[in-house]
This record gives structure tokens, sequence and C-alpha cells, in this order.
């Protein structure tokens, strides 16, 4: 049976957003992978250092409200790796402090622009992205003391199936649409809903890069 609009808003809207797990999307909505294999690179680094830090991994939602993060509390030069996935924002001065000399930051990120196309099909178009471009992280790497040894960048189809994926997506990514509420998008949902039912499953695309640095 076809459900219809107001079923599968109700459904998401009711649905737990709570954690980073993205289970909820399973068979509604997929992304495709960035090609380093981010978890695996971690893995493989793991294996060979004997004292290693994650930082900010996640949703960052809470430290994204602390105006001035305090230091990390642990002494300087104490890591071997450090590691951070999709942060908010990174403190490269005390990524650099708690590295040991010949330590390796290893982080992948959120790219510029990334799932514009669905930000556009609530808000209309946007002007072009300010913030996250690859040039940004390198800089503030180096300007820490760092050495950047490595830079990717990748592009990623993500595919919504109903709109229900993307409601409890928009939920969940807060940032994609700032003050989401379905409620409030009503109407753009309801034309997003009629095109993914007459066109096939809505695309867009996230973007990420991967950057290592190491502290000399």
């Amino acid at each position: 049976m076809v459900r219809t609009f107001s079923e599968l808003v109700a459904e998401a809207e009711a649905a737990p957003v709570e954690g980073w797990g993205f289970e909820w999307l399973r068979g509604r909505a997929t992304e495709e992978r960035p090609s380093w294999g981010y978890a695996r690179r971690v893995a493989d680094r793991m294996a060979g250092v004997t004292a290693a830090l994650d930082v900010d991994t996640g949703g960052g939602e809470v430290l994204a409200e602390v105006p001035a993060p305090p230091p990390l509390p642990f002494r300087d030069a104490v890591f071997d790796l450090v590691v951070s996935r999709h942060p908010v924002h990174t403190w490269w001065d005390e990524v650099a402090r708690v590295l040991r000399p010949g330590g390796t930051y290893l982080s992948q990120q959120i790219g510029p622009g990334t799932v514009r196309e669905l930000s556009e099909a609530i808000l209309g178009p946007l002007p072009p992205p300010e913030h996250r471009h690859p040039e940004k992280p390198v800089a503030d790497a180096r300007a820490a003391g760092l050495t950047v040894v490595g830079l990717r960048e990748a592009t990623l189809r993500t595919v919504f199936h109903d709109i229900g994926a993307v409601v409890w997506f928009l939920r969940k990514v807060v940032w994609t649409v700032p003050g989401f509420a379905a409620g409030r998008y009503a109407d753009e949902l309801r034309r997003l809903d009629e095109r993914i039912r007459a066109e096939g499953p809505f695309v867009a695309y996230a973007r990420r890069l991967l950057i290592e640095a190491r502290r000399d």
C-alpha cells in the first residue's frame, strides 16, 4: 500500500533522533562512502601507537554552543595520534599541543555546501558556501605549527527514497536547514514529496575532506 505524505511525515516526526546513529534510514536513504575508508585508516594507525585521542567525534551539538572551549585536559605532548570525524570545530592549537613530536592528527571533515541540493529544495537558491573550504583547515593547521602531509576531497551521492527520510534527516542534521520543523516547511516538503513520487528518489551530494597533519 502506498503511504501518504501525512503518514510519512508523521512517522518521521515521531522517530527519535538522539545520538549519532542513522539506522532509522536503513532502506530509505543511502550515502556513498569516501574511498579512503576513514575507520580503516584509524584502525591501522591505532595499531602502531601507544596513546591516541578521539576529539569531537559525533554531532558536537553541545560543544558548538561553547563560545570559548576550555583546553583539552591533557598534558603537553602525550599523544601519538589524535583523530576526529566530522568535528564542528577543530581546536588546532590544542591538537598541536597534545601531540608528541612526530605525532599525527587525522580527521574526516564536512566539506563546503554538503547536501546543498537538499537545503535548496527546502530554502530555495542559496549563495555560494563560505565555510568549510579545504584551504581553511590547511591554513589553520600550519598556523598551529603542524605540517599538512595529506589532503583529499570527495563528493558523495546521497539518495532519499521518500519524504519521511528527508524529514528525519533534516531533524537529525540540524545545520542542513537551520530551524527546521515539518510544519514550518509543509509546502516545500509536499512539493518535494510530489517530485519523488513522480521522478524517483531525490539525490543530493555530501562533501567530505580528509586532512592529515603532523607535528614535527
